[in-house]
């Protein structure tokens, strides 16, 4: 789906961005999601270590975070953008 959104988002002329567009591209949702996880899991790193006091298990907590966080916001992300609420 999200591999799909992308490939056509490529193969489609483009279009200049006009202020009175609502919607972001979901490539743009993509990039916010990866960047939020990293901070994220850093976080989750850091935590999970000083609670654990173990490296390994630390990582592996904070990976998993890392994984399935990022789908959980980008459908989140465009859940939202479909709502026109405060726009």
């Amino acid at each position: 789906m999200i591999v799909d959104q992308l490939i056509l988002d490529k193969a489609a002329p483009k279009k200049k961005f006009s202020e009175d567009q609502k919607s972001e591209r979901p490539i743009r949702s993509i990039a916010k999601a990866v960047s939020w996880r990293v901070i994220g899991t850093l976080d989750t790193l850091l935590v999970s270590y000083l609670l654990t006091g173990e490296v390994a298990i630390a990582a592996s907590i904070a990976s998993i975070d890392f994984v399935t966080k990022m789908f959980l916001y980008f459908f989140h992300e465009r859940l939202w953008n479909k709502i026109n609420w405060g726009k």
